[in-house]
């Protein structure tokens, strides 16, 4: 898959808000649209003033958008994503960032297998 953009538009964030299905865990919620005709993914992060002040939440974001980006190619293509940053976030180091994002991905069903990709890393 091609290199993810980044949702940016608060017309695009409100769209994906509206018609997109949420999945929520402990530390993040996803949300997931479906766009038909497109092979890319576009993914936002929002992390509210709740969690921390702005370093706290730049921190926090840098922290998803890494694991994203470590995971990218594992992920359906096609897709709008939208990555909340939930309070209890705060405290979380960057692997238990990577497993919540890899959790909500496989309970959302747009993690594909690829066991062939995970072989050529080890």
């Amino acid at each position: 898959m091609e290199k993810s953009e980044s949702l940016k538009k608060t017309r695009d964030f409100s769209i994906v808000y509206q018609r997109g299905r949420s999945i929520a865990n402990r530390t993040l919620v996803l949300y997931v649209l479906r766009v038909k005709g497109r092979d890319t993914n576009r993914i936002g992060i929002s992390v509210s003033k709740k969690v921390g002040n702005s370093v706290v939440r730049h921190h926090l974001t840098r922290l998803v958008r890494e694991s994203y980006r470590l995971h990218e190619n594992e992920f359906v293509g096609g897709l709008d994503l939208i990555v909340l940053v939930r309070p209890g976030a705060k405290e979380s180091d960057f692997f238990t960032i990577e497993r919540a994002l890899l959790s909500l991905g496989r309970r959302a069903e747009i993690i594909e297998n690829h066991t062939e990709a995970h072989k050529d890393k080890i």
